[in-house]
């Protein structure tokens, strides 16, 4: 991993946020975790603090305002952002949405494990080789 790893999270729910500083943290304390609730916020803090732009952004499929979707568009859109790899990051995935999310840019689709031990495994495969696809 290199020195100072930077994460974005975008997720509606706060203990989901929680959870996932959590395992940030017990993967390398190092990382840098931003968060926002929902991808309209997310592109807002993006804009007023360049400085935060991360190195990984970890998207919920469902949220409101922008759900997952479109904040990947909107992530893929921007000459900024496009290069930074998106993992949808939700409690479901049918077949159908991940590969609809992958065409649009996505790099891989998680499914929120259901303890934190799985998650800390995850991210760590995630942060260590992101090209590396993941069981879902």
């Amino acid at each position: 991993m290199k020195d100072l790893i930077k994460c974005f999270l975008i997720d509606d729910d706060e203990d989901d946020y929680e959870i996932f500083r959590m395992a940030l943290s017990e993967v390398d304390k190092s990382i840098e975790v931003h968060y926002a609730f929902n991808g309209l916020e997310a592109l807002r803090k993006l804009k007023e603090d360049p400085s935060i732009l991360p190195d990984y952004f970890f998207v919920d499929l469902n949220m409101p305002r922008m759900n997952g979707k479109q904040c990947l568009e909107a992530i893929r859109k921007s000459e900024q952002l496009r290069n930074i790899p998106v993992f949808i990051y939700s409690t479901f995935a049918d077949p159908k949405t991940v590969a609809e999310l992958k065409g649009l840019g996505a790099a891989d689709f998680i499914v929120k494990p259901s303890n934190i031990k799985s998650l800390i495994q995850i991210l760590s495969e995630v942060l260590g080789n992101s090209n590396k696809s993941l069981p879902i």
